[in-house]
């Protein structure tokens, strides 16, 4: 029962990138030198190819997201899977994963097949698509994951609801045995974080909003790692926020419990002081951005592998409804166009991290902890190739986005990292 990827047909790409800088960390490749892609695959002659002058750039194998909304089916207004693949190419992946929270619920394995054809015509990179650990996200009764699986879900996740009753979590991970897929979780404990809409802290104190507390993640990743440990499950954590969240995943993995997790770029370079600009609901997300200890606790904990790699979250929204009172807002941000320029501007720039450590934890190293394969610019790959311009500097929105969405954090900030091809599958999918 493989991973079922899709991508829509096209022209396998022939070129030559000329005087690159050629990355690949995770293959102990980086040396300036002519990168041949002939059709499709890494090497071969360089005779009679397409010359691309690409001096003072790098070539890094593409990035890879497990964690892109693509509001489809039911919310296509929003973005839908050409846009939102298109965005993914912009931003250099190459494989994105996408959530199942949408109208109807990824529960069923019709649902899940007719998003799957739809993706091998319109996806402009590798799609994969998870499907729900509970029918309708309900939290009470599991889907059918073997049936799914057959059918080639990347793994099972209720995302943007917790799966609050630990018998129910127990079952899915007994029933995981049979798929081997991950549980996907968004952890939360609901009753901790009530009606809340910011973190709990001085930010919301000042603002009147009521808070989320860090422990609402930290808590639920506790409980599930221990299951997990249990049951002999496997878990991969969604979009971590605290620096509790964080402790909690360190300890599982010396245990030897099999837990992955992922953070995002907000979460990474920005803090709730965000929430106080002239444009809050720009930065409501769920988990909120939390304080600057805890962004501080995330980047060493990304740095040391406790978190495996970067995730997105991309959730487009509409203007109109972020333009409303904060606490009415719907949480959500897009990040696939700008994720790798603001990691690259706010950690790598300051030396905060080695751009070859982010360049492992946005492709082979998220790759890996999905079971998706790897991207590598090894010779006779497939290609899977983003060549990025890292002093090249980019106003965000200024050029407009490849989604359909403008709900960006980022919104009109400069961030230096331009991504000017990606090459995903062994199509070219993107140019600037």
């Amino acid at each position: 029962m493989a991973v079922r990827l899709v991508q829509r047909p096209g022209a396998a790409a022939s070129l030559v990138l000329r005087g690159v800088r050629v990355l690949d960390p995770a293959a102990g490749i980086d040396e300036v030198r002519d990168l041949v892609v002939r059709d499709g695959r890494i090497g071969g002659s360089p005779e009679g190819l397409e010359e691309v002058s690409a001096a003072g750039l790098v070539a890094v194998p593409g990035f890879v997201d497990p964690h892109v909304h693509l509001r489809t089916p039911g919310r296509e207004d929003l973005e839908d899977i050409a846009t939102g693949s298109r965005a993914a190419a912009a931003g250099g992946f190459v494989t994105i994963l996408a959530m199942p929270n949408t109208a109807p619920v990824v529960d069923t394995a019709p649902v899940l097949k007719a998003l799957l054809e739809r993706g091998e015509q319109e996806a402009a990179v590798r799609v994969g698509f998870y499907a729900a650990i509970t029918l309708g996200q309900a939290g009470r009764e599991l889907t059918e994951q073997a049936e799914l699986a057959e059918v080639g879900a990347a793994g099972f996740t209720d995302d943007g609801h917790p799966v609050s009753d630990a018998e129910v979590m127990r079952r899915a991970l007994q029933y995981q045995r049979i798929t081997g897929r991950p549980l996907v979780l968004h952890e939360e404990d609901p009753r901790l974080s009530g009606r809340g809409v910011v973190h709990e802290g001085a930010v919301a104190t000042r603002l009147g909003l009521a808070g989320i507390p860090s422990v609402s993640e930290s808590v639920a990743v506790a409980r599930d790692a221990t299951l997990a440990e249990y049951e002999g499950g496997r878990i991969h954590i969604c979009h971590v926020s605290a620096a509790e969240t964080a402790e909690e995943i360190r300890r599982a993995k010396a245990r030897g419990v099999r837990i992955t997790g992922e953070v995002t770029p907000h979460h990474l370079v920005l803090t709730d002081a965000a929430v106080e600009s002239l444009d809050p609901t720009r930065h409501k997300m769920n988990p909120p951005l939390r304080e600057e200890s805890d962004r501080q606790a995330l980047i060493a904990a990304l740095t040391d592998g406790t978190l495996d790699c970067v995730a997105t979250d991309h959730a487009p929204h509409a203007g109109d409804e972020k333009e409303v009172p904060f606490e009415e807002a719907p949480f959500g941000v897009t990040g696939l166009e700008t994720a790798f320029a603001a990691c690259h501007t706010h950690l790598v720039r300051p030396g905060h991290m080695p751009l070859e450590l982010l360049v492992r934890r946005m492709g082979p190293d998220a790759a890996a902890a999905l079971d998706l394969p790897v991207p590598t610019l090894a010779e006779g790959a497939v290609a899977d190739v983003a060549l990025i311009d890292p002093e090249a500097r980019v106003v965000v929105g200024l050029e407009g986005f490849q989604s359909r969405s403008r709900n960006s954090a980022f919104l009109g900030e400069e961030l230096y990292g331009r991504v000017m091809l990606t090459i995903a599958g062994g199509q070219v999918a993107w140019r600037a």
